[in-house]
C-alpha cells in the first residue's frame, strides 16, 4: 500500500491529531513543498513534536525524513497517473450516458494498461506453477474480492484442479489444516491489516509452510513481507473517497485472468481436453443456440 494510502487509512480510522494532518496533508499535497514544518503546525492546530511522531507512526525517522518520501510519492503517481480520466471519481453529475461510458471504458483500459505495466514475468510464471503443483488451492478475500476469487476458483475447476474458496468463520479452521502441498491465494488491497480477515490467515500459513501469492496494491505492505509471490493490482484508487471499484476491479480480475491462462498453457492440450469433456457433460443440455456459427454438436 503506497504511502498516500496508509494516511488515509489513519485519517479514516483516527479520531487524534493523525485524522487532522492526515487530511491536511491529502488535501494539500501539490503545496506540502513550498510549507515549512512550523507552517504545517499551525494550520493542523498542533505542534513540530506531534508532526514528529506523526513521520514516525508511518515507521519514518522524522518529518524530513517522511516528507521526501511523500513529495516523490506524489510527483511519480503523477508522472503515471491516468490519462484524462479519475480512478476515484470517473465521471460527474453533469455527464451524461455516453460521457459515462466513454469514462468508464477510458478507465477500465488505462487499469488494464497500468496492470500490466507492474507483471513480471519471473513472477506470474512462479505463480502458475505454485498453483499447478498443489494438490489444492485456497482462495481468500473479503467482498468484494470475494466475487473475484470465485470465478477464478471456477475456472481452476474446468481444468481440474481442486480450489475452493476460504469462507469467513472459517478461515482459521482452514488455513491450520493445509500443507506445504497445497497453495494459498490471498486477494487484499491493502494487504496492511494483519489482524483482520483474509491477511489475519498469513501467520497460520506461513507456519505450517503453504506457498503464498498475494495480489495486492504496490507500495509497502503486510501481506507483501510475506508471501512467496507478489502480483500487483493497479494502485491509482483511494481506499475511501471514490464512487466504485472500477479500476481495482478491473486489474484483480486481469490478473487473475491471466494467471488462470499461464496455468492453462502449461499443460494446454490436457487441459483443453478436461475443460471441452466438462462442458460437453455439465453444459451440454443447458446451452442452446439459433446461430450456426456458435451451435456445437457433441
Amino acid at each position: 500500500m503506497y504511502l498516500f494510502q496508509r494516511i488515509e487509512e489513519a485519517a479514516f480510522k483516527q479520531k487524534d491529531a493523525r485524522r487532522t494532518i492526515g487530511e491536511f496533508i491529502l488535501e494539500n499535497r501539490d503545496q506540502l513543498q513550498d510549507l515549512s514544518m512550523d507552517e504545517i503546525a499551525k494550520r493542523t492546530f498542533t505542534s513540530k513534536p506531534t508532526l514528529v511522531r506523526f513521520a514516525k507512526y508511518f515507521d519514518y525517522s522524522g518529518w524530513k525524513e517522511f516528507m521526501y518520501a511523500f513529495t516523490h510519492e506524489v510527483a511519480y503517481y503523477d508522472e503515471n497517473a491516468y490519462d484524462d480520466v479519475d480512478p476515484n471519481f470517473p465521471f460527474s453529475e453533469e455527464d451524461d450516458s455516453l460521457q459515462i461510458v466513454e469514462h468508464l471504458m477510458t478507465l477500465k483500459m488505462q487499469s488494464i494498461k497500468d496492470t500490466v505495466s507492474h507483471i513480471t514475468v519471473e513472477d506470474m510464471n512462479r505463480a502458475a506453477e505454485l498453483i499447478n503443483q498443489a494438490d489444492n488451492v485456497v482462495i481468500y478475500g473479503t467482498s468484494p474480492n470475494f466475487y473475484y476469487g470465485e470465478l477464478f476458483k471456477r475456472n481452476l475447476l474446468t481444468i481440474q484442479k481442486k480450489a475452493f474458496m476460504s469462507k469467513s468463520g472459517e478461515n482459521g479452521l482452514i488455513s491450520n489444516s493445509l500443507t506445504n502441498q497445497n497453495c494459498a491465494v490471498i486477494i487484499s488491497y491493502s494487504g496492511n491489516n494483519p489482524d483482520e480477515n483474509p491477511t489475519s490467515n498469513v501467520k497460520l500459513l506461513k507456519r505450517s509452510g503453504v506457498p503464498i501469492i498475494s495480489i495486492t496494491s504496490g507500495g509497502k505492505n503486510y501481506l507483501r513481507d510475506y508471501s512467496d509471490v507478489v502480483l500487483n493490482i493497479s494502485s491509482k484508487e483511494k481506499l475511501y473517497s471514490k464512487i466504485a471499484n472500477f479500476a481495482t476491479q478491473e486489474s484483480v480480475l486481469f490478473l487473475l485472468d491471466i494467471l488462470f491462462a499461464k496455468i492453462y498453457s502449461l499443460d494446454y492440450e490436457v487441459n483443453k481436453k478436461n475443460k471441452i469433456a466438462n462442458a460437453k457433460v455439465l453444459e451440454s443440455n443447458k446451452r442452446q443456440t439459433t446461430l450456426k456459427d456458435l451451435s456445437e454438436q457433441f
